[in-house]
């Protein structure tokens, strides 16, 4: 769509509402006719009935809410659906590449993610990339059995364990939060390892990145200027030390483009592109107000036309 910089879009799910099997594949035809090369999966598990809560409870719970800015915690009546099982839907309708961003990754089993996530990646022919981070929300792990005080170790571990898992027929690995003694997944994924990338900001987030990660979704708040550039500079530093080069990192930032004009949507683009964008995905979400299914696919429509003068 612009030369060389691979564009997809999200999938509005949290926004539409739950689609219907005809709803969806509408959906997926603009997204193919607009020639986007990939599409974006959210995750939650669960949502969190915040009115139900002591008032207390929930401003402590809140406090860690780190989306869009003026936005408010999802609760238990926003859909969001389960991206392993979406995307195998899609992918039997489709040519297109598929990543998740990002996927919770330490509320979940790791040996369960290796299996599904493979599958995905045998089912679209290798064109899978597996975004993971640490989540926020203390009482969706609560929920879910899994250790939000820990959550950075397990996730490193995770991290080891999946490569493992996806490169090797039987695999044995005994760490903090692992103990494998020679088990295998079968079947191994097309991509031997799948990539891996990593959502965040945070300066331990960003060393991670530059040390192991195979590419970056930059947050909403880093926007191009001074605070991109400073994170990408942390990310180098330890790239080096580790290494590796920056280079060898992909970027794929989030276009919100419902309140962009054209000139902003070209600058934004222009700006990341210039960083070493190798990515980019379009959101379609959170303009001024909820929009429904149409209405998501027009701004699909817009951008997709916007987007290829950025080549002219």
């Amino acid at each position: 769509m612009t030369g060389g910089l691979r564009v997809g879009v999200m999938f509005p799910g949290d926004e539409t509402g739950y689609l219907e099997r005809h709803e969806i594949d509408a959906w997926l035809r603009v997204a193919v006719e607009c020639g986007y090369t990939h599409i974006c999966f959210g995750d939650h598990v669960l949502g969190v009935n915040g009115a139900a809560l002591p008032e207390e409870t929930y401003r402590e719970w809140a406090r860690r809410w780190s989306g869009p800015p003026g936005s408010v915690p999802y609760n238990h009546e926003v859909v969001y659906r389960e991206p392993f099982v979406l995307m195998a839907y899609l992918a039997a309708r489709c040519d297109l590449g598929f990543a998740t961003n990002i996927l919770v990754l330490p509320q979940r089993q790791t040996a369960l993610v290796a299996k599904q996530a493979a599958e995905g990646d045998l089912l679209c022919d290798g064109r899978l990339r597996l975004g993971v981070g640490i989540g926020w929300s203390t009482i969706e792990y609560q929920a879910l059995n899994a250790s939000f005080e820990h959550r950075v170790s397990v996730l490193e571990e995770q991290i080891t364990v999946l490569r493992e898992l996806w490169t090797r027929d039987s695999v044995r690995y005994s760490g903090r939060h692992h103990t494998l003694q020679e088990v295998g997944i079968q079947q191994l994924p097309s991509q031997r390892p799948i990539p891996i990338w990593l959502g965040g900001h945070a300066p331990a987030v960003l060393r991670r990145i530059g040390r192991t990660a195979d590419g970056w979704f930059p947050p909403v708040h880093v926007t191009p200027g001074a605070r991109a550039e400073a994170c990408l500079a942390t990310i180098a530093d330890a790239a080096h030390a580790a290494g590796r080069r920056l280079s060898d990192i992909g970027i794929e930032p989030r276009l919100y483009m419902a309140s962009m004009s054209d000139a902003q949507m070209h600058e934004f683009v222009a700006a990341w592109r210039s960083y070493g964008a190798s990515f980019l995905c379009v959101d379609t979400r959170y303009g001024p107000t909820p929009v429904g299914l149409a209405e998501h696919c027009e701004r699909m429509r817009r951008a997709a036309s916007v987007l290829p003068t950025l080549d002219h």
